[in-house]
Parts: C-alpha cells; structure tokens; sequence
C-alpha cells in the first residue's frame, strides 16, 4: 500500500470525474506518494497547519499509470526512494479516503489504518 495526501475538495472533484490528478500534476508530471513509514515526515514538511486534507489509501497493484520509486527531486541518487506516479490516479486502486486534519499544534500523527 501507498498513501497520498490529498485536498478534500480535490478527492470529491474526483469522484465526479472518474479519476483524480492534483492540482500540481501539470508542473510535477506525476502524483507525489509516500510509504506508510513516510507520510508522516513529508505531512509535517509540507502540510504543517493545514486543513481539509483527505489521505488516500492506494492498492499499487491495480494502478493503471506507471509507478515508479525515485528519490525526491535535487536529491543524490543515493536518497530514500518515494513512489510517484506518472498518471492520472484510477479511483478503484483507492482503498480508503480517511480525513487527515492536523492536532492542535499543527501536526500530524497517524492511526494505524484499518
């Protein structure tokens, strides 16, 4: 399993569509994952204080887009690898979409996921 954080509105946009590309999609050119050992790290760089997110659970066997594990961009090659994937993310590899809100003091922790 691979997770993604995403914002609530742009999760219901997608439920519309058929299929879900962030915003960022057109200047990243792949949809930025992370393990469940990694979310955690890349949601406190990046999220901190932020609301109205939603963080996806993705079977990666039943992606239809390429998945691949690369380290983060200006990165040596020798970097922890993330999973990005180059393509539109198809709705039924979402195992689960579970509100991800920042504690108090802005953080995030995480449950185990069911």
């Amino acid at each position: 399993m691979i997770l993604h954080i995403a914002e609530r509105g742009d999760w219901e946009s997608a439920q519309r569509d058929g299929e879900y590309q962030p915003k960022g999609f057109t200047d990243d050119g792949f949809i930025h994952c992370s393990t469940p050992e990694q979310v955690l790290s890349v949601a406190n760089a990046f999220y901190r204080g932020r609301g109205g997110l939603v963080l996806l659970a993705i079977d990666e066997s039943r992606l239809q887009a390429e998945l691949k594990w690369e380290p983060p961009a200006d990165a040596p090659a020798s970097a922890e690898l993330f999973p990005h994937l180059y393509g539109a993310l198809n709705l039924d590899a979402v195992e689960r979409a579970l509100p991800f809100e920042p504690d108090a003091a802005g953080g995030f922790t995480l449950s185990p996921l069911p």
